[in-house]
């Protein structure tokens, strides 16, 4: 027996295309997408207005699956984290942040991280495997069904239309490096901007990367949402260290990508992402050098203290410290944010994301054997 395809796995295009190879007209592609994403609808039998011939049809050839929910997390200030199954031992993190004006969600591209961020939890457990477009987006539709009547919808600000729903916004800044899985991500994306799917402005929906420079420049041609850049360190050397995919794509060839990216950016500006490491990264000496790096590309800051993990060698910047960062790059004209830490009690915070991963990379391996001869 054939499988049956997930739905989830399709933008408008490949739908289209799925259901031209049945014979059926491009609108019957349209009026499955609406139902499946924007009502959130897995049983073809609710679909009304589809013809009962395409609904049996439907039941054989297709299903509508998510992931399955392991574990639902909810934190005192209100965030919501789920553990979910993507199969073979492997379960992902997704992230709901609840705030005035906003509702955002914290996808997962992979289960892992092959780049081994020296302060992030999930590059420490190793990496197995790129999520299908099914798991990235099936993040949102099930996010939105769990949910439901939980929170009111957010309101249009901006002057952009509201699209009704509690998620307002998406980030991708799961676990994983989004750009590393570029497809699939794409398709994902093409999906939330959809007008007949999620209907989330350009503006409202950001990937963050590490640096992959090459998938920086082809995601400015292929799907230009917001940017924002995992930053970490002011020059090479000790963004090596921290950000060892730097040593591939050096500061230099990223600040010229992250230029060219905002000619058909949705937004006028990229975002750097900069965790406050204690002691290692949160100089004033530091500060300065990070104004002299992108003098030559419009910006903004968002410092993020760090998030500690069992395991970890690094510790927060002091508040005070944090403070005295932001004030050198706002005396130079940059807009700088601190990101209030957010789920730290029920571990859903920047940085803390691990999932459950069965390393195929035998990271884990690795870092025992080191760790025992280190002793």
């Amino acid at each position: 027996m054939q499988a049956q395809a997930n739905l989830l796995d399709f933008d408008a295009r490949q739908l289209a295309a799925w259901f031209a190879e049945r014979g059926e007209k491009p609108f019957r592609a349209r009026q499955v997408m609406r139902w499946v994403h924007r009502e959130g609808c897995d049983d073809f039998d609710r679909m009304t207005d589809v013809a009962k011939s395409l609904r049996a049809r439907l039941h054989d050839e297709a299903c509508v699956r998510a992931p399955d929910v392991l574990r639902d997390s909810l934190s005192a200030d209100g965030t919501r984290k789920w553990l979910l199954d993507v199969g073979a031992g492997n379960a992902v993190e997704t992230v709901f942040i609840p705030e005035t004006g906003r509702g955002t969600l914290c996808v997962s591209s992979q289960a892992g991280c092959a780049l081994d961020c020296a302060f992030c939890s999930t590059g420490k457990q190793g990496f197995n495997r790129n999520l299908s477009a099914a798991e990235i987006i099936g993040q949102l539709w099930l996010a939105n069904r769990l949910l439901g009547a939980a929170h009111d919808p957010v309101p249009a600000e901006d002057g952009e239309p509201g699209n009704g729903r509690v998620i307002s916004n998406v980030v991708m800044m799961g676990m994983g490096e989004p750009l590393a899985n570029f497809d699939n991500v794409v398709t994902a994306l093409r999906l939330m901007l959809d007008d007949n799917a999620y209907g989330l402005s350009r503006r409202r929906v950001t990937v963050s990367t590490s640096g992959i420079v090459p998938a920086i420049d082809r995601l400015r041609d292929e799907c230009p949402v917001a940017l924002a850049v995992s930053l970490h360190a002011p020059d090479d050397a000790l963004r090596d260290r921290l950000v060892p995919i730097n040593q591939k794509y050096p500061l230099r060839e990223l600040m010229a990508a992250c230029s060219r990216y905002l000619d058909r950016a949705p937004r006028d500006f990229v975002t750097f992402e900069y965790v406050m490491l204690d002691g290692v990264n949160d100089s004033d000496a530091c500060a300065r050098r990070l104004v002299a790096l992108v003098r030559d590309v419009p910006c903004k800051f968002n410092l993020i203290p760090f998030n500690p993990f069992p395991g970890s060698e690094f510790a927060r910047s002091a508040p005070e410290r944090i403070r005295r960062f932001a004030s050198i790059l706002i005396d130079a004209g940059i807009v700088t944010t601190t990101r209030k830490t957010r789920g730290e009690d029920v571990d859903a915070a920047c940085g803390q994301l691990a999932g459950q991963v069965q390393d195929r990379s035998r990271r884990t391996i690795r870092i025992a054997h080191q760790e025992e001869s280190r002793t």
